[in-house]
């Protein structure tokens, strides 16, 4: 257990560089989509979804969703360069605070791909799941959408 508790906390600390940081990506100028805005309807910063995507749809009732990012994305975080994939449709739950059943959003580390199941809001911070560990990160760190590598803002 305790090792696991080390790989999630390493696994989930390569999500807490800032995005805006990123000297070798311009800042994303693209103002949010309505994807964007829901997400802080529901109490999460922009910067969990990168900034291309194209369409979105919720079930008010169930918070069932979907976002079409218009294709796979990757992001690099660095400064060691790990890889972060989107997949081209981000599925879930979302409700106040809380994000559930999320598929398609994926971490490289350790020669394995590591799934982001679910994401809480708590205050300040972010609680990501990966199966049943949890690690804990400052929200602000998610304050601005990333951009897929290869793309531009206007794309």
């Amino acid at each position: 257990m305790e090792r696991s508790v080390f790989l999630l906390t390493f696994l989930l600390s390569l999500c807490t560089i800032p995005f805006s940081s990123r000297a070798e990506n311009p800042k994303n100028t693209q103002p949010p989509t309505a994807a964007h805005a829901e997400l802080t309807n529901y109490g999460f910063p922009i910067g969990l979804l990168p900034s291309s995507v194209r369409s979105y749809t919720l079930n008010q009732t169930s918070g069932d969703f979907a976002v079409d990012i218009g294709g796979s994305c990757k992001i690099t975080l660095p400064p060691d360069n790990y890889l972060a994939t989107y997949s081209k449709k981000i599925t879930g739950k979302i409700d106040q605070g809380r994000i559930a059943e999320l598929d398609g959003i994926r971490v490289w580390a350790f020669f394995k791909w590591w799934s982001i199941s679910g994401i809480r809001s708590s205050g300040d911070d972010l609680v990501f799941e990966v199966g049943m560990v949890t690690a804990k990160y400052p929200a602000n760190n998610f304050d601005e959408s990333p951009l897929c590598e290869g793309k531009h803002a206007a794309s």
